[in-house]
């Protein structure tokens, strides 16, 4: 069976960074379209970063400019890089793999707390 398995998550300070890896098995990687999610408490899932299987790269408005989303097809993982942390930040942080023919696969996911 497909898995995702993240890993990276933990506390850190307002403006300081952390580095979240997700790393996936049983599945043609190179070929997947990986992207990750954020759900908050009481918050609905948001979108956060996609890198298409051709290496191409989108971010929701909240985290253009600080996060960087990235793949190494070698390794079979997707990291995401996140800089200068906001409070707002604080998440469970979800990796998913999507198929050219539709189908969708999701890990189970890292929590990523900002605090002083």
């Amino acid at each position: 069976q497909v898995q995702l398995v993240e890993s990276g998550g933990g506390l850190v300070q307002p403006g300081g960074s952390l580095r979240l890896s997700c790393a996936a098995s049983e599945l043609i990687f190179s070929t997947y379209n990986m992207r990750w999610y954020r759900q908050a408490p009481g918050k609905q899932r948001e979108f956060v970063a996609v890198i298409s299987s051709g290496g191409t790269t989108s971010y929701a408005d909240s985290v253009k400019g600080r996060f960087t989303i990235s793949r190494d097809n070698a390794k079979n993982t997707v990291s995401l890089l996140m800089n200068r942390l906001k409070l707002e930040d604080t998440a469970v942080y979800i990796c998913s793999a999507l198929s050219r023919s539709g189908m969708e696969y999701w890990g189970k996911g890292t929590l990523v707390t900002i605090s002083s």
